[in-house]
């Protein structure tokens, strides 16, 4: 009798449900905070390409010409009767090694934590400068512009090693257009 009377009991039945509901938000919530932490990695790197990105096209600045009749410029220098293009790549890397604190290994630039773990990488940065055309050119293409992309790699601690790192092309645009 004793048995059936502890058998038929319901107290404490629900928590294992209770456990349950709380792991499963524990790790939504850990999920959530790892997208975030990977979306703040990225859009910091962004902005730092971004940063090293209009520095170049600043340090062009010198070289522009200013064709305010004409109402073009571009990376141009004047050589005898003709123009001749003229522009600096400068060094992109440096800076973001500079901004984000990296270090050169190979061809990879990397960030670790203070504990020696990987925080991200960026390597393959690629860098196109378009010039203005002089007059007669083509007319949608009106202002020195770059254009530059690189590849960012930054590793998944959620889940331990079973997620793949997050790689993905941060890829960015200035340019430099006179106000005069």
């Amino acid at each position: 009798m004793e048995v059936k009377t502890v058998l038929s009991n319901n107290r404490g039945s629900g928590f294992p449900l209770a456990v349950a509901i709380t792991l499963c938000l524990v790790m939504i919530f850990t999920g959530i905070s790892e997208y975030f932490r990977l979306m703040i990695v990225a859009q910091g790197v962004r902005d730092a390409l971004q940063s090293a990105v209009i520095s170049t096209v600043s340090d062009n600045y010198d070289d522009v010409y200013h064709g305010v009749r004409e109402g073009y410029s571009g990376g141009y220098q004047p050589i005898d009767s003709d123009f001749e293009e003229s522009f600096d790549y400068g060094d992109i890397y440096d800076r973001l090694d500079a901004m984000l604190g990296l270090k050169h290994l190979g061809y990879e630039h990397i960030k670790t934590t203070g504990e020696g773990k990987t925080e991200f990488k960026i390597w393959d940065l690629n860098v196109d400068i378009q010039n203005a055309p002089l007059a007669g050119g083509d007319i949608k293409q009106q202002r020195f512009k770059v254009d530059s992309s690189i590849m960012l790699e930054v590793p998944v601690s959620f889940g331990g090693k079973l997620l793949p790192p997050m790689i993905i092309k941060v890829k960015n645009s200035a340019g430099y257009t006179p106000k005069f």
